[in-house]
This record gives structure tokens, C-alpha cells and sequence, in this order.
């Protein structure tokens, strides 16, 4: 056991105090703006929920706080259910909004093209 002594003591609560803990998971970023993404992850999301997204935009990383505008199942692959959901960036940073948009114009796909009535 260590001697070492914290700068201030801490007090045991009476009773039970409840929090939360906000825990970074892995999801795919399907489309990105400055005002939002649309996401796909193995786990659902609630509507209205605010969240930070930590975003890999090649080579800078943000993080930018978000709204859960819709969370809806997107797939299932390999027997696990994938959820797409909608987020709404709320008041990001100059700095993120930079980053996105430098990496949505480097990186913008091209639209499906569509032959027959079928995307391709």
C-alpha cells in the first residue's frame, strides 16, 4: 500500500448519488456536414440525447457535441443489428468547423449514378 495522501479528503455520501459517464465507442461516419452526420453503430442511441462525437478527419481529430435527432435500425450484418442515426452538431467549435469542412471538401464522393432505375 502506498503513503500517499490525497490534497483533500474525501467524504462518504449517505445514501446513493447517480451520475454518468460519457464512454467513447467506435461507429462509422456515413455522410458529414458542418451541421451534422448520419452515423451507423451496434448500439442505439436516444432521441433528443446529447453526446460528444470524437471525429477522425484524417489526419485531425475533433470533438464536437451532438443531438440525437433520430435513431433507427440500418442493418444487420453477421447477426449484429446496426443503428443509423441522425446527429445534429450543437454549437461546434471554430476550430471543428474548420476541420469538417476542409475534410468534406477533400473527401466528398461522388453522387450514385443511376441506370435502369437502379443505383450503381
Amino acid at each position: 500500500m502506498s503513503d500517499h495522501k490525497r490534497a483533500v479528503d474525501r467524504t462518504r455520501i449517505a445514501g446513493e448519488v447517480f451520475g454518468e459517464v460519457t464512454v467513447f465507442q467506435p461507429m462509422t461516419i456515413l455522410d458529414l456536414s458542418e451541421n451534422g452526420a448520419q452515423i451507423e453503430a451496434p448500439y442505439k442511441l436516444q432521441n433528443d440525447s446529447l453526446h460528444e462525437f470524437r471525429l477522425s478527419l484524417g489526419e485531425r481529430f475533433v470533438i464536437v457535441k451532438g443531438r440525437v435527432v433520430y435513431c433507427q435500425i440500418g442493418d444487420i450484418r453477421d447477426g449484429t443489428v446496426l443503428y443509423r442515426s441522425g446527429i445534429e452538431f450543437v454549437e461546434p467549435s471554430s476550430h471543428a468547423l474548420t476541420a469538417i469542412r476542409d475534410f468534406v471538401a477533400v473527401h466528398k464522393a461522388p453522387p450514385p449514378s443511376i441506370i435502369d432505375a437502379e443505383t450503381t
